[in-house]
């Protein structure tokens, strides 16, 4: 884990997050099939709405590991709601591996050139965003500390 820590450092993981959820926004409107975007459709809001709640996450890593501050019950709360997302996009690996997998299905049908290079692109950046995840969560426990809260108000001492 430490030769994975050191290629990608807690900012680089930041940034390489945050670029591939705003990707996968992006991605999330495109129709494969169609070669064309849907903004009418209220199912392409919902990745995109999940997506803020890993923002703010990304957001609160960065200012406590750069504070030097301590976790809190609120940074808690926010990974267990991260921790429900993560089924999600468990989910969305699973459905980008089905859409590539029809490509098969409509060998007779008309399908539009980028079908296979954007389902491929959607599924390596689903297959990635969990991975990253779990590496934030890894290293929010080495940078920021874990959550004992038990002992909390016994450690906080501000005329240190």
């Amino acid at each position: 884990m430490n030769l994975l820590n050191g290629i990608f450092t807690w900012k680089i993981n930041v940034f390489l997050t945050a670029t591939i959820l705003i990707a996968l926004v992006i991605l999330d409107f495109y129709g494969v099939y169609t070669d064309r975007f849907y903004f009418l459709k209220l199912d392409n809001y919902i990745f995109p709405l999940l997506s803020l709640i890993h923002f703010l996450y990304l957001y609160v890593i960065w200012f406590k590991i750069t504070e030097i501050e301590l976790p809190d019950p609120k940074m808690r709360n926010l990974e267990y709601v991260l921790y429900v997302v993560m089924i999600i996009y468990l989910f969305k690996v699973y459905d980008s591996v089905l859409v590539l997998d029809s490509y098969n299905n409509f060998s007779e049908h008309m399908v539009p050139s980028m079908f296979k290079p954007m389902a491929i692109l959607t599924l390596v950046l689903h297959s990635i965003l969990p991975l990253l995840t779990m590496l934030s969560f890894w290293q929010r426990k080495k940078y920021i500390g874990p959550y004992n809260f038990e002992n909390y108000n016994d450690n906080l001492n501000i005329w240190q």
